[in-house]
């Protein structure tokens, strides 16, 4: 086994235990089963693929789907078409082969980029896809004699091949594809994919493209599927407008929730299950099997949330797969020129933020350099937290301009203000709760280090400031924990190492203290003042416990109704009648926006 591939192998008796057996079935198969078993499983295995890509869709990046089974019939189609209307020869066979990945690829890039573009919800892609089987399987039926209408095509040629040949070409490809998507989600770009599952909005505030990502992996995934169509359809001669339906698209949903979302070899060997136990029930119970499968579904459901395969497979321990902790690795920031440190990091000009008639900010002008800890205070509901956002994503606002480290953010997303040089820390803290501490620091390195496909690399390289925050709160202990086993203040700690290890001129920290110990306000407020007066980054500090602000700010902004209306040391501020006049909620300075 070649050397890259040992991190997500080594240590893991189960899963090869698990891969053999699948090669002594696939190998021995013709061998044990009869014809008619033989037949139903070829067809099993090419349905499991693309129930494979099911699960890494909806199970690993979050995104439910129904139109995997369209792509499935465009690969069938692509090979009874071309089979049909120019006969079979090795040019017609590349022919098929070629619009079986091209057409669905194609059409995913479409469908990929209507479902996710910017700020579209989950709920609308789910809802475009429920659209494209019903579609695809429409412009089938209206083909006439072309698609064969409602009877589909049948009786072209194809492959002359054996049973027992189809079986192990069907078994092997399975496999192939089987492996490769366990290596795919077991390795760094895979738990890219899992973050988006658990957490959009803090990838695209680590710089991570959610949309162009989920595109990418909806490609991919229509592309197998549209080779298991052809495959399909080269072995039963016969393809119909179901194979590319909501039927079809619902079922596999079913095998991957009834084999276990999110576990990849639940689907697979669920799929394969689940069509064996159709085929028999069908014959013997013509009348109640779809009954009976119902009842098992509900059941699998109500009393096996995580589906029926994992509870089998689970005293083989294939969950811990690949998730030994790297090791830690500091490096050297990058140091800023000179010109850097002289002009400003940040720059407001006019800013507002309106919602209809309600004025949430309005002509906020604001300058911040490196070396600067600005701590932004002011009453709830004076419009900290919507400044922030306003920093931090171009469409945010409703006039003004903002700039960072001297780009113009317009109307770009979070992920191109992370380029430019941004971090956000929010107030509640955004983590990725499946993920481990390692594995949530790894997806900070993201938008710098592209992550492997088919491998987990051994090391975490992290900037020194992140590093120091991983030994100062004693997370450098826990890389192996995952995040939702922390405490409060272990989270809020890792999310800030998140932010620094995207090593940032600018740093959005809102309320960092918010439910700390004594000890761990301590921690962070040495961190967070070495990251201004050692590092010389620009930091903004929402915070309303003001013994803390004194202790870490180099300057004060006090925000009251959206405006604001002063800028100065601690002292001036704490002793200026205008602040203590606001805090006092005195005549004329009450209220606030929201």
């Amino acid at each position: 086994m070649p050397p890259r591939l040992k991190p997500l192998f080594t240590g893991n008796r189960s899963l090869t235990g698990l891969l053999l057996a699948g090669v002594l079935l696939v190998a021995a198969g013709p061998l044990v089963f009869d014809t008619y078993l033989l037949n139903i499983l070829i067809k099993a295995f090419f349905f499991a693929m693309v129930a494979v890509t099911v699960d890494v869709l909806w199970g690993y990046t979050g995104y439910l789907t129904f139109g995997q089974s369209a792509f499935f019939g465009m690969g069938a189609y692509a090979a009874g078409l071309v089979f049909t209307h120019q006969g079979f020869s090795t040019a017609t066979v590349l022919a098929g082969l070629t619009l079986a990945i091209v057409v669905p690829a194609a059409f995913a890039l479409f469908v990929g980029w209507l479902s996710f573009y910017r700020g579209a919800s989950p709920f609308f892609a789910t809802v475009i896809s429920l659209v494209v089987p019903i579609v695809a399987s429409q412009l089938l039926l209206s083909g006439g004699q072309w698609t064969g209408s409602s009877s589909g095509l049948t009786g072209y040629p194809t492959f002359e091949w054996s049973l027992e040949a189809w079986y192990w070409v069907a078994g092997t490809a399975l496999l192939a594809i089987g492996v490769l998507a366990w290596l795919l989600v077991n390795s760094d770009a895979g738990r890219v994919l899992a973050s988006i599952r658990d957490n959009e909005s803090r990838c695209a505030y680590l710089g991570i493209s959610v949309s162009k990502v989920k595109i990418i992996a909806l490609v991919a995934a229509s592309t197998v599927a549209g080779m298991a169509g052809f495959g399909y359809a080269s072995f039963s001669g016969a393809v119909a407008p179901e194979l590319s339906g909501f039927v079809l698209g619902t079922e596999l949903i079913i095998w991957v929730a009834l084999g276990g979302r999110g576990t990849l070899w639940g689907p697979l060997i669920g799929a394969i299950l689940i069509n064996v136990a159709t085929a028999y029930l069908s014959s013997s119970m013509p009348f109640v099997w779809q009954l009976v499968l119902g009842s098992a579904f509900v059941l699998v459901i109500v009393l096996l949330p995580a589906g029926l395969v994992p509870m089998l497979l689970a005293p083989l321990g294939l969950e811990s797969a690949g998730r030994n902790a790297p090791r830690l690795v500091g490096r050297e920031t990058r140091p800023l020129d000179s010109g850097a440190q002289l002009e400003p990091a940040l720059v407001m000009q006019d800013v507002a933020k309106n919602y209809g008639s309600l004025k949430v900010l309005q002509g906020i002008n604001l300058q911040a350099s490196a070396g600067e800890l600005v701590g932004l205070i002011g009453p709830n509901g004076a419009g900290k937290t919507t400044l922030m956002r306003c920093m931090s994503d171009g469409q945010e606002r409703s006039a003004g301009v903002v700039r960072l480290c001297g780009n113009d953010i317009g109307l770009k997303p979070p992920e191109a203000c992370v380029r430019y040089g941004l971090g956000r820390k929010f107030q509640n803290a955004n983590i990725f709760e499946s993920l481990t501490v390692a594995e949530c620091l790894r997806m900070a390195t993201t938008a710098t280090h592209r992550p492997s496909l088919l491998r987990r690399a051994d090391t975490l390289v992290l900037p020194a400031y992140a590093l120091e925050v991983a030994h100062t709160t004693g997370l450098d202990r826990k890389l192996g924990v995952e995040a939702k086993d922390l405490s409060h203040g272990e989270q809020q700690a890792l999310e800030l190492a998140m932010v620094l290890a995207l090593e940032p001129r600018i740093v959005l920290l809102d309320e960092p203290t918010a439910g700390l110990t004594k000890t761990e306000r301590t921690q962070i407020g040495q961190v967070l003042s070495a990251l201004a007066r050692k590092h010389k980054l620009c930091c903004l500090l929402v915070e309303h416990d003001l013994d803390f602000v004194e202790e870490v700010a180099t300057r004060i902004v006090v925000l009251h109704q959206g405006a604001i209306v002063m800028e100065g040391s601690f002292d001036e501020v704490v002793s200026s009648q205008l602040v203590r006049s606001i805090y006092a909620g005195a005549p004329g300075h009450g209220g606030g926006a929201a």
